[in-house]
């Protein structure tokens, strides 16, 4: 691979973690207003925004450097109590956050500088920054470094050199140059943490010039840097070579035993680097020969081990209960980091190229299966049930790599809620719950709009001002809340508000007044509520910015439609609406259970199956039936998919659960369990309600998958259409 290709890879590698610090940093931002010590998620926010800065450095990226670093040293001041979390602060550096988020997604259309609109919005987000800092910020510029001599900056007081620096003892590792790593970047980037006053480069490890390899590091470097920062920001410059390379930090005016135990650990001679330390002025020449005498005299195996913090404690330097804490916040943070380094980042096309390959060896072990069961031969039919279990591990195992927990994209409705709520003048509180539960990876991309349409359409519909809240007697704030588990085989997600509810008659008088339905109708509240979703509906009584156009909402149900999904709505006058949304768990394989009508096969999902009877020979022509005495409907998959074919003599009723109602879909043979690879239908075949999509059987037969809760609903919906004489389509037709 090309230092090119290394370069854009880290450059791709880098903007995706930087995308993850400014959520990180969002969510962070918008709890610091409820938190009574905010002092730790403040100092969040500054490492990443210190990240950020850091790792723009390395790439050159030098408007985002200048842009962070202002943003930096206000997180440093309200870190250091100098300012105090307010709501305009936090509004600020919302917004600021959104202009990095704007900066590097230029950066990853490949533009890797700032036009002059980002530019002049920069600044003004600048100067807006400086007025909380109550100074001009501006980036240090450092003086310019040399390749071997040291460059050092001299006291104009004094004739001697300026001492009481940071030393930094630098070894990149070989393969820096190889991994996308300039060593030059980090030199100066190291510049805006403070002064590089004296710098060496090390040259002692270059092999002569035919057996030097130019993608392999040979560089050193001691370097004197005059900062008021911390050993830790100075650390972070090296935050992504640290594993390879050797890097010591000495702080100012550290002691001699400091200064021998680093001789000690530095591959070069012991003598050339005393001379180096020498000439920087960190020793002077006879701590340097004294240093030296003393190295060759002591045992490495008698150097204490006590810990520091026994020794401090022993000294009554310390508390003990707070060395403790220190310990043990020690100890959280090496786990954590553990735990990090645990988890791979794999690319999402490798893992549904994963699962197609899955998918397809589901469907070569059902050919396998029906050749064994032909065949009637018991060792190839125990060696064919083992492959399954196994393929059925397997298929399991990779349909958990892409579950990911819907928390993650609950938590970005923090910043829609309190911007939402500040633009309408509503006091809104989001509360989340059930946000570790998983969902497929591309279910989660797909539901996002969907959601972001309803929180909004709850906010300004929903949930009153904070005036009419006091008149009924409610809380001034309002409460939206967002929830999510799983149930019987999907994953519902509820959208609720305790707001004042859907008006059931408004919209019924709307509907009549459009003629989406006849004036003496007998509508359930359910159905009522559902022509909200029709195209062009609102009953809003004027038009916001958010909502009002009777846009939006059919797109919802489109969406959700589109997902194999299912949307309902619960609502109680003056109390609150609950929005509903049944979807499968994943969009690629399902357990199915296989039937035939005529010679059609069809796949209904198994977690929509409550059980599977014979049809009694009275109900054989009849739409209900008695199961156990309650009125099953039933719904005859032939004539609803005007299929031709003759009459079984031993029709089957699978009994399905849809919306809590149970419903038969009424079917020739029941063929067993099925493992089901979706497949999706082709543009011709949209119109085709209660079908999710199709699978190949073992035999090489096509078989449709119904889609349960999109047949029963339509089927009512069509019935009651029919009883009222209102012209509609005459069924789906499978051709």
């Amino acid at each position: 691979m090309s230092f090119d290709k290394e370069m854009q890879a880290a450059l791709q590698t880098f903007i995706i973690e930087c995308q993850e610090l400014l959520q990180t940093m969002e969510d962070d931002l918008i709890s610091l207003e409820q938190q009574d010590d905010p002092t730790e998620t403040v100092a969040a926010i500054f490492r990443a925004a210190h990240t950020i800065k850091g790792s723009s450095g390395l790439f050159g990226l030098d408007h985002i450097v200048k842009f962070t670093h202002v943003v930096e040293s206000v997180l440093d001041d309200l870190r250091e109590g100098q300012l105090a979390v307010s709501n305009g602060l936090v509004a600020t550096l919302l917004v600021c956050r959104d202009h990095i988020a704007l900066l590097l997604q230029s950066l990853a259309d490949g533009v890797h500088s700032e036009d002059a609109l980002q530019a002049q919005h920069g600044d003004l987000l600048l100067e807006q920054l400086r007025s909380y800092l109550g100074h001009a910020q501006t980036s240090p510029l450092p003086v310019a470094i040399t390749d071997q001599k040291m460059e050092v900056e001299r006291d104009p007081r004094s004739s001697g050199l300026q001492i009481g620096n940071w030393h930094i003892s630098l070894r990149f590792g070989k393969d820096s140059l190889r991994n996308g790593m300039d060593p030059l970047a980090f030199i100066n980037y190291l510049k805006t943490v403070g002064q590089i006053v004296a710098i060496t480069t090390l040259t002692e490890s270059l092999p002569e010039a035919n057996a030097m390899d130019p993608e392999t590091c040979y560089l050193g470097f001691e370097i004197d840097l005059k900062s008021d920062a911390g050993k830790e920001a100075i650390e972070a410059v090296f935050e992504f070579v640290r594993e390879d390379s050797i890097i010591h930090i000495l702080p100012p005016n550290s002691c001699l035993n400091s200064y021998i135990e680093l001789i000690r650990s530095l591959p070069e001679d012991e003598r050339r680097l005393g001379e180096i330390l020498v000439d920087s002025g960190v020793l002077t020449r006879q701590e340097l020969e004294e240093s030296l005498k003393v190295q060759q005299h002591q045992n490495p195996a008698e150097a204490p081990t006590q810990q520091l913090g026994a020794i401090l404690v022993e000294t009554q330097s310390v508390p003990k209960p707070l060395v403790d804490a220190a310990l043990e916040k020690q100890k959280q943070v090496k786990d954590a980091k553990a735990r990090e380094n645990q988890s791979i980042r794999v690319d999402a096309d490798k893992l549904d190229k994963l699962i197609d390959l899955v998918g397809e060896l589901v469907i070569s072990c059902a050919a396998a299966s029906l050749r064994a069961e032909i065949l009637k031969d018991a060792i190839l039919l125990e060696a064919n049930a083992q492959i399954i279990g196994l393929v059925e591990e397997v298929r399991d195992s990779a349909l958990k790599l892409r579950m990911v927990p819907i928390g993650t994209t609950f938590n970005r409705f923090q910043r829609v809620v309190r911007d939402v709520s500040a633009e309408m003048g509503k006091d809104i509180a989001l509360v989340i719950s059930g946000g570790d539960t998983e969902v497929d990876k591309s279910v989660i991309e797909q539901i996002t709009d969907p959601l972001m349409h309803l929180v909004r359409n709850s906010m300004d519909h929903g949930i009153e001002s904070a005036q009419i809240r006091a008149e009924r007697g409610k809380p001034v704030r309002g409460k939206l809340t967002l929830n999510a588990y799983h149930e019987s085989g999907a994953i519902v997600i509820e959208v609720s508000d305790d707001g004042g509810g859907l008006n059931r008659d408004k919209i019924l008088a709307k509907a009549i007044e459009k003629g989406l339905v006849p004036p003496n109708n007998n509508l359930s509240d359910k159905e009522i509520y559902g022509l909200i979703f029709e195209p062009g509906f609102s009953t809003a009584d004027q038009v916001s910015n958010l909502s009002g156009r009777g846009v939006g909402m059919d797109v919802v149900k489109q969406n959700i439609t589109a997902l194999r999904g299912v949307i309902e709505i619960n609502s109680v006058m003056g109390e609150g609406a609950t929005i509903k949304i049944y979807l499968p768990l994943t969009l690629a394989i399902i357990d199915g259970f296989l039937v035939t009508i005529g010679s059609s096969f069809f796949v209904i999902p198994q977690d929509r199956i409550i059980e599977c009877i014979e049809m009694p020979h009275e109900n054989v022509n009849s739409n209900y039936m008695d199961l156990r005495g309650e009125v099953l409907p039933l719904i005859r998959l032939a004539s609803f998919f005007n299929i031709q074919c003759e009459p079984f003599k031993r029709e089957n009723v699978v009994v399905v659960n849809s919306g809590g109602s149970k419903t038969g879909l009424v079917v020739d043979r029941l063929l067993g369990e099925y493992q089901t690879v979706i497949k999706p239908l082709g543009k011709l075949f949209t119109h085709v309600q209660g079908i999710g999509g199709s699978t190949i059987l073992g035999g090489g037969e096509v078989a449709l998958i119904v889609d349960v809760q999109v047949l029963v609903q339509y089927y009512a919906h069509r019935e009651y259409q029919a009883q009222k004489s209102i012209p509609h389509f005459a069924g789906a037709q499978l051709v």
